[in-house]
């Protein structure tokens, strides 16, 4: 049985918007969110990178996935908005709070260091406006060599029909580019009325340009390896991985009742000095 994930629904400061999310999402059958922050720096002003709320807080209590025994799985993500080169800073310390990280290029020349240079996961393509630029081959393929997946959202297309018109026209230019692969459909989704079943998706996909065996895919496995680049991502090239083990409680030695040694112990009727 597939395991279908959406690794895209928008951070809202409302947590009870938030939470109708997630158990909408877990309704439908996906077994794994991620909840976005989005990060959009400009010249004129500073800004802080957001820091993830913890999952707890949101959501207290964690709805169980339709058709199986166990509760959604919630990951935090950010997404930069990259309009500029320095925007996406490698080494920040607050990207290391979050389980996956994207960027969303504005340019040819952001979105080609996105595919050979950014230490990203997930290259978000824009469905709100027509893209400046045409996809290459080569950064395509340097971004697909690295693991680095490109992501279509669909919510866009259903709040107007000229974003419907640039989200078609968009996700077909990176199929013929990608040709289907290392690709993830999201849903970007504010409300729950914006999401979609997983089988919804894997017939849009094919309105994007994925073939059947691809659009399914792109809400299954592919996403699946989103998850386990970033846990690599993390790691000393995959191979060194480390977590904080709980301290064990002291163990007992075998016959140990906890009382003092026969030795030790007050002899019948004896008298105690004080």
């Amino acid at each position: 049985m597939s395991v279908f994930m959406d690794l895209n629904l928008v951070y809202s400061p409302d947590s009870s918007r938030l939470q109708n999310l997630v158990e909408t999402a877990a309704h439908l059958g996906y077994s794994t969110v991620a909840i976005n922050y989005v990060y959009e720096p400009t010249a004129k002003k500073k800004q802080d990178i957001p820091a993830p709320r913890p999952i707890k807080d949101l959501i207290p209590e964690l709805p169980i996935v339709q058709g199986r025994s166990r509760p959604i799985r919630v990951l935090n993500r950010l997404t930069v908005m990259m309009s500029d080169s320095s925007h996406f800073r490698a080494t920040a310390a607050e990207y290391r709070a979050f389980d996956l990280l994207a960027v969303q290029p504005t340019t040819e020349k952001l979105f080609h260091a996105a595919c050979m240079i950014c230490d990203v996961d997930i290259i978000c393509i824009s469905v709100t406006e027509k893209l400046p630029f045409f996809f290459k081959r080569a950064p395509v393929n340097g971004a697909t060599e690295r693991g680095v997946v490109f992501e279509v959202s669909y919510a866009a297309a259903l709040r107007d029909s000229t974003r419907r018109r640039y989200t078609i026209a968009n996700s077909t230019a990176l199929m013929e580019s990608c040709r289907g692969r290392n690709v993830i459909l999201s849903s970007a989704a504010e409300t729950p009325l914006e999401l979609r079943g997983p089988y919804d998706i894997t017939n849009l996909g094919l309105l994007f340009g994925l073939t059947d065996g691809d659009s399914k895919d792109a809400v299954s496995s592919s996403c699946r390896s989103v998850v386990l680049h970033a846990e690599t991502r993390k790691t000393a090239s995959g191979i060194i991985y480390t977590v904080q083990h709980p301290e064990a409680p002291p163990t007992k030695t075998p016959g140990d009742t906890g009382d003092p040694p026969a030795a030790k112990r007050a002899k019948p009727g004896a008298v105690i000095d004080s």
